[in-house]
């Protein structure tokens, strides 16, 4: 196994962890917030997807898939979801009202945005070599930025936000 296999798995284990968080959840549970400042698993699923599909855009010098037109149905992804949010938006520095904007009313849309980030990410990463996980991507940092650590980034982003997503949803399946 390499290193570009290696990070096929965690992506991996990333859609398996936001699958199993959504599985079975109405539009009650998916927007449940657990005071007035929590978020709940749609903004998480939405913004940890978000997250992966613009850094991964960007690394791999595509647009987004959430921005790219035509989408499915001949729609892009950002029209699907409907949210009075700037399509550019991905959650960093969100204002309550702003979170609940993201109001997802089916499951299926959140699996599918991540299903199509995953597929382009996949897609992405099959492209790398180990060494091009070397290459510094970002010299304003000390020290600077590598492909590799860019990526490492978003799955340890991801991996945080599905865990929470999953804690949430637990929450909400018990209460329902």
């Amino acid at each position: 196994m390499n290193s570009i296999d290696v990070l096929v798995d965690a992506f991996g284990r990333v859609r398996s962890d936001v699958h199993r968080a959504v599985e079975g959840l109405d539009e009650k549970a998916l927007n449940l917030r657990l005071d007035a400042e929590a978020n709940p698993v749609g903004w998480l699923v939405w913004h940890l997807t978000r997250v992966q599909d613009d850094h991964l855009a960007d690394l791999a010098g595509t647009e987004q898939a959430y921005t790219a037109s035509p989408g499915e149905n001949g729609r892009r992804w950002a029209d699907r979801f409907g949210f009075d949010l700037d399509p550019r938006s991905m959650g960093y520095a969100h204002t309550s009202a702003q979170v609940a904007a993201v109001h997802v009313t089916d499951p299926a849309l959140l699996t599918g945005y991540y299903d199509a980030v995953h597929e382009r990410t996949l897609a992405y990463l099959r492209t790398l070599s180990d060494d091009d996980l070397d290459e510094v991507i970002d010299d304003a940092w000390d020290p600077p930025v590598t492909r590799g650590v860019r990526i490492i980034s978003v799955v340890d982003d991801d991996i945080q936000h599905a865990g929470q997503a999953a804690y949430v949803a637990g929450i909400a399946r018990r209460a329902s």
